[in-house]
């Protein structure tokens, strides 16, 4: 079993930033792709962002150029720089985790608002 720890959300004006961090804990598992996810009210959960073990990345277009995905594997760690916020980026924000054995592990959500 793994548990995700998600950190870092919170209020921000437009064009400020925030880094999320997500830490992976549990036995006996070994990392595939970790990634960020968003919800916003009323619309469905979206990527935001992903990285591989290979550190391969993949991010939504209406994020790229940012926002940067990074990971650290000695603290099975990955973190969401995100740069000029605007209120559309407002939504909760979800960890998931991947493993080698095709097992996907989200943790609880961060609230990521931008707002004047």
């Amino acid at each position: 079993q793994v548990q995700l720890k998600e950190s870092g959300g919170g209020l921000v004006q437009p064009g400020g930033s925030l880094r999320l961090s997500c830490a992976a804990s549990g036995s006996r598992f070994s990392i595939s792709v970790m990634g960020w996810y968003r919800q916003a009210p009323g619309k469905q959960r979206e990527l935001v962002a992903l990285i591989t073990r290979d550190g391969i990345t993949n991010y939504a277009d209406s994020v790229k150029g940012r926002f940067a995905i990074s990971r650290d594997d000695a603290k099975n760690t990955v973190n969401l720089q995100m740069n000029s916020l605007k209120p559309e980026d407002t939504a909760v924000y979800y960890c998931n985790l991947d493993t080698t054995t095709l097992h996907s592990y989200w943790g609880q959500g961060t609230q990521v608002t931008v707002s004047s």
